[in-house]
């Protein structure tokens, strides 16, 4: 049994299959507590601990042991073949005092970020556009035969 199509049926299934590869799909990466546990730290009262126990543990915390709280979640959108794209970030930072308790409770946007510019270093090894045979062969006048025969 053949399976033949009209040209009208073929082009009708070939124009969705190009629409669904064509759909947007979201990912998203990161934790950001509800609100009603956010609501429940108290500036000032709650400790790291607390702040732990409410918020669940934090997605980044501060470089230095005393550092804060940052919890993080992003959202992103692949279209097709084209490379992901970030829609929306939002980053809550939570931030200790001296004593140990919270000083402050800050929320961050994508629109808030700032683009850095990564530097790439790179050592040089002097060995700039020479073969391995010639550093062989480079390398037959420096050493001492006398060194060998002591």
């Amino acid at each position: 049994m053949e399976l033949k199509l009209k040209p009208l049926k073929a082009s009708a299934l070939a124009l969705c299959l190009l629409a669904a590869a064509c759909t947007a799909q979201y990912r998203n990466h990161g934790y950001m507590p509800p609100e009603e546990d956010i609501a429940n730290v108290i500036v000032g009262v709650d400790t790291r601990e607390s702040v732990s126990e409410t918020l669940g543990t934090p997605t980044a915390g501060g470089v230095l042991t005393d550092g804060g709280f940052y919890y993080v979640r992003s959202q992103f959108k692949t279209v097709g073949p084209f490379r992901p794209q970030e829609t929306t970030r939002e980053l809550l930072a939570v931030t200790f005092n001296a004593n140990g308790t919270v000083a402050n409770i800050e929320r961050f946007g994508l629109e808030d970020g700032q683009v850095v510019t990564l530097s790439r270093r790179v050592t040089d090894n002097g060995l700039n556009n020479i073969s391995f045979i010639r550093q062989l062969l480079g390398n037959l006048g420096n050493f001492d035969p006398s060194a060998i025969l002591q």
